[in-house]
């Protein structure tokens, strides 16, 4: 199973490596970590929204509206589905706190790359999860002389108990275990791309010489 972090395909030489992993690679299943940005893939994508998104097809998606602008892309939205056997969820968004504690209908424009309380609630209750992603990350994973970790995503790592979380937004290739869980946070898609055992969860990252120019 092909894994890939942050796309941030809105951008063409980024977007251009994004495609060029799937026709070389040739994926039966994908999942990615958010700031997607290309909702017409090659093949089958479970993804989470990140904070860069097109926000009118993130909640097209949400609703579970048929867009003839999408093709092979399933948003996991405090959500779970079943991928290769594996029982994969993910929390959609990222954190702000003067946003968390409203509802999702009080979030508009950009504002809604925010996850909330009510989205942490419904993830929440999500069960037998073995992968779990997010695009913030928990405490304890990440420095960059403060820690940026989020404690609901601490939280949920306790509640969910998954066996593997995935993160994305920071660009960076970090591993911990944290609440009994394996976390790694993702390099982006045009640096590295990763593959994922279904059977023994084993998760492998892989460079490439596609990378675009910053």
């Amino acid at each position: 199973m092909l894994v890939l972090g942050d796309a941030h395909a809105s951008e063409p030489d980024r977007c251009d490596t994004l495609l060029e992993l799937y026709r070389t690679l040739e994926p039966d299943r994908v999942l990615q970590l958010g700031d997607l940005e290309r909702y017409d893939l090659p093949a089958p994508t479970w993804f989470i929204a990140g904070n860069n998104e097109d926000f009118d097809v993130i909640e097209a998606l949400r609703a579970g509206d048929d867009l003839q602008t999408t093709s092979n892309v399933h948003l996991l939205a405090s959500t779970a589905a079943t991928v290769d056997g594996l029982r994969v969820a993910g929390l959609s968004g990222n954190f702000a706190p003067t946003k968390y504690d409203l509802s999702r209908g009080e979030l508009s424009g950009d504002r809604r790359r925010h996850f909330t309380h009510e989205d942490v609630d419904r993830a929440t209750d999500l069960e037998d999860i073995d992968v779990f992603l997010t695009h913030e990350a928990p405490n304890g994973l990440l420095s960059y002389g403060y820690d940026p970790g989020c404690e609901y995503i601490d939280d949920l790592l306790e509640a969910i108990s998954p066996d593997l979380c995935l993160v994305g937004h920071h660009h960076r290739h970090r591993e911990a275990e944290i609440a009994d869980t394996r976390v790694v946070s993702l390099a982006p898609a045009w640096e590295r791309y990763y593959t994922l055992d279904p059977e023994t969860l084993a998760l492998e990252g892989h460079e490439h010489d596609l990378s675009s120019d910053d």
